[in-house]
C-alpha cells in the first residue's frame, strides 16, 4: 500500500513545519507485545519518502543504528565498550588523539551520514601540523571506532577505511647516538664505576628506571668471566 504523507503540520516549539506519514510502516511487535513501527519526518513529502526508502533498506541490510547516532557516539562507545581488558595507560594513549583530534572535527556528524570525503578533508587538514605517524594513529582511532560500530549493525560499512592516510610533517629529529657516538662513551666511562651502568644501557636499550632498578644478581650471571671463576 503507498503511504500518504499528510499535510505539513507544526511540531515543536520552533513552529517548523514537518511532514509525516499518514501510515507509518509496521515492523511488528516488540517482546513486550507493543506494535513497533517505523516513523520519518522531514519538511517535505520527498524527504520523508526519501527517509523511508532509506529506513526499509537500513533494515533490510540489518543496519539498526539510530538517526542521532554520530561518530562521537561511535568513539565514545569504543572508548568504553571495545577495549575490554586493555591497560589504563592504553586506554588513556587512545583516548587523547580520540578527544584532539576526532571528536572535535567529526564528532557532531551521524554515523550514517560520515563519507570518505569527510574523513579525507579531515586528514589533509590534520596532516600540515602532524606527523606522519600520528595521523597513522588518529586514523586508526576512527577506523577501529567505526568497524565496532559496523560489528554491532550501526552502520553498514567502514568509509575511514576507504581513505589513505596522508603524508604529514617531519617528525622530530632522532636523538639516539651514533655508531661513533656509543663507541666514545664506552671508551669514556671505562674507569667509571658507572661502566656497568653505561654498558647495559647502550647495549640493551633499557629505560633509565629499569637500569636503576637492577641489582648485581640479576646481571651476575651474564657476565662470562664470572661464570669461569674469575673476578
Amino acid at each position: 500500500m503507498r503511504h500518504r504523507p499528510r499535510r505539513a503540520v507544526r511540531t515543536g516549539r520552533t513552529g517548523r513545519a514537518s511532514w509525516n506519514p499518514a501510515c507509518p510502516i509496521s515492523l511488528g511487535f516488540a517482546p513486550d507485545g507493543k506494535r513497533q513501527r517505523l516513523k520519518r519526518k522531514a519538511k517535505t513529502k520527498t524527504a520523508v519518502k526519501d527517509k523511508l526508502i532509506k529506513a526499509v533498506k537500513d533494515l533490510e541490510t540489518g543496519v539498526t543504528a539510530s538517526e542521532t547516532y554520530t561518530v562521537r557516539d561511535a568513539v565514545n562507545d569504543w572508548l568504553s565498550k571495545g577495549l575490554k581488558g586493555r591497560s589504563e595507560g592504553t586506554i588513556t594513549k587512545l583516548r587523547i588523539p580520540a578527544e584532539t583530534h576526532v571528536i572535535p572535527k567529526l564528532g557532531k556528524i551521524k554515523l550514517q551520514q560520515l563519507r570518505a570525503d569527510h574523513v579525507d578533508e579531515w586528514l589533509d587538514e590534520l596532516s600540515s601540523d602532524l606527523a606522519t605517524r600520528t595521523l597513522r594513529d588518529v586514523h586508526s582511532v576512527l577506523k577501529r571506532a567505526i568497524r565496532q560500530a559496523q560489528a554491532r549493525d550501526l552502520v553498514l560499512r567502514n568509509v575511514a577505511e576507504l581513505v589513505t592516510t596522508p603524508t604529514g610533517t617531519d617528525g622530530r629529529p632522532s636523538k639516539a647516538l651514533t655508531r661513533q657516538q656509543a663507541e666514545a662513551v664506552l671508551q669514556a666511562a671505562e674507569s667509571s664505576e658507572l661502566h656497568a651502568y653505561v654498558v647495559i644501557s647502550l647495549t640493551t636499550g633499557i629505560r633509565t628506571e629499569e637500569a636503576r632498578a637492577l641489582r648485581w644478581d640479576h646481571v651476575v650471571a651474564w657476565i662470562p668471566s664470572l661464570k669461569s671463576g674469575s673476578r
